[in-house]
């Protein structure tokens, strides 16, 4: 009975090793359903470490999840070649814009996170099971994006948070994922928060995944990602006024970086 499971087993292995090799899509959705399952037993694993050492929802919690979602690239044949880190370490708070690609973001993101950084997130996130727990306990900041009052409410009682607690926060400018190459245009509320609070504005660009990931042809193979952080931007005297070329400039300073760091003409 044993010999019959272990050699059907080894048959299931190799017939799905044969798709994998013959089909692009069957090889993407294996890889996207193991990285989702991946997500959920480790967020259940991170969660009860997070309740063990921190008690409950804190930004130390970060550390942990860090430290879990780190191995994740080790899975899918993942590289992070990281340049910059040095211009994280500024005195005080500060907000961190990045583009934002993919489902993948989440390992380029706890890459090269700061201590004492909390993310923005839509609430949707909340109800992502496990998921979902392990984002709350980690001190993401929740926005509802269809209720534009109710997001300039908290941002608004983030930027006060910010300084009064001295952590940084990191927003995808985009609003949404955009696995094109290029950058979608930025929502203005990372730097009208930015201004409010008089802290720096930091941009971090990774290159783009189109070469190793893309779901539209069902392409999911191993990759190189470059990051960059690139030199805090002071808003210290800036107005309310100055959002609109504030927002401008880093457009155009992480769209030339994108290009630069993925090999491809600007």
């Amino acid at each position: 009975m044993e010999l019959g499971w272990l050699l059907w087993g080894t048959a299931v292995l190799l017939l799905l090793h044969v798709l994998m090799e013959l089909s692009p899509a069957v090889n993407f959705a294996l890889r996207i359903g193991f990285y989702c399952l991946l997500c959920l037993v480790s967020s259940a694993l991170a969660a009860a470490a997070c309740l063990l050492v921190n008690g409950g929802r804190t930004v130390k919690n970060m550390r942990i999840i860090r430290a879990v979602v780190r191995t994740f690239k080790y899975f899918f044949g993942l590289r992070f070649e990281v340049k910059g880190l040095e211009n994280f370490k500024v005195e005080g708070p500060a907000i961190i814009v990045s583009n934002h690609q993919s489902v993948l973001d989440m390992m380029g993101l706890m890459e090269v996170l700061p201590d004492n950084c909390v993310q923005v997130g839509k609430k949707e996130l909340m109800y992502m099971g496990t998921v979902g727990l392990i984002i709350y306990l980690g001190g993401v900041i929740f926005i509802n994006r269809k209720s534009t009052s109710s997001a300039k409410m908290v941002m608004s009682e983030v930027a006060k948070t910010m300084v009064a607690d001295n952590v940084k926060v990191w927003v995808y400018p985009e609003g949404t994922r955009n696995c094109t190459g290029d950058l979608l245009p930025f929502k203005k509320g990372a730097f009208h928060l930015a201004i409010q609070a008089q802290v720096p504005v930091i941009p971090v660009v990774y290159s783009s995944f189109t070469t190793f990931y893309n779901p539209k042809t069902k392409l999911f193979t191993s990759g190189k990602i470059n990051v960059e952080i690139l030199p805090p931007i002071e808003t210290k005297g800036l107005t309310p006024d100055d959002v609109t070329e504030l927002t401008d400039r880093c457009f155009s300073t992480m769209r030339e970086t994108l290009f630069r760091l993925s090999g491809r003409p600007s």
